[in-house]
């Protein structure tokens, strides 16, 4: 697991304050919980946070645990723990996440690694020339029986190949993003092709 930090003071807004709509949704999500648990909202919040900035900053961190009444460390462990959430600023149109657990590199998760450093950018969470991309390698994301696949934002693209990871790549390039799950004929995570097995019962 990478160590996680916030991105270097230079690059650090001096503040964040959230949207009119987005501070009404985040008090109705603490309103989701009982009294004097209103902290359990924090993941969620922090995820509005980031929609809304596109990173998490540190101000960010800060505003969230104000909202809350947690302190600051609290809300940064939460930060630093999950790769959800992007610590630097990234791609305008996609921040790519690729699996690099074991089950995605046995099925190919390098080869989508070397699609990332040629067409976004050598290094990890470097931006691409024009801004519009970049790319980590992260830890499991739960879809091992789909594997290779990648994250973007919400959305998680399952059973790549290069040629395939490209077409998502494009897709984002271009403002029309592909479809999310499966880039094969496979319905979630069923066996690839369907069926195999309960198909009939016969009779004697």
């Amino acid at each position: 697991m990478a160590v996680r930090r916030l991105a270097p003071k230079e690059i650090q807004p001096a503040s964040f304050a959230f949207s009119a709509e987005n501070l009404a949704w985040a008090k109705k999500q603490m309103e989701k919980f009982p009294p004097g648990r209103q902290q359990s909202a924090v993941i969620s919040i922090l995820w509005r946070a980031q929609e809304q900035n596109g990173w998490v900053s540190e101000a960010a961190i800060r505003a969230v645990a104000d909202l809350l009444g947690m302190a600051y460390i609290r809300v940064l462990e939460v930060a630093t723990f999950y790769t959800m959430f992007l610590l630097e600023p990234v791609g305008k149109k996609a921040h790519v996440q690729v699996c690099g657990t074991t089950p995605c590199m046995l099925r190919g998760a390098g080869e989508l690694i070397e699609v990332c450093k040629h067409r976004i950018h050598h290094d990890p969470m470097h931006l691409s020339d024009d801004g519009d991309f970049s790319w980590e390698e992260v830890e499991c994301l739960g879809a091992c029986v789909n594997a290779p696949m990648a994250m973007i934002a919400k959305d998680v693209y399952e059973d790549l190949t290069p040629a395939s990871f490209n077409k998502v790549l494009d897709g984002f390039a271009s403002g029309k993003p592909v479809k999310p799950g499966p880039q094969i004929d496979r319905q979630f995570a069923a066996p690839a092709g369907g069926a195999r097995t309960l198909k009939t019962v016969e009779s004697k």
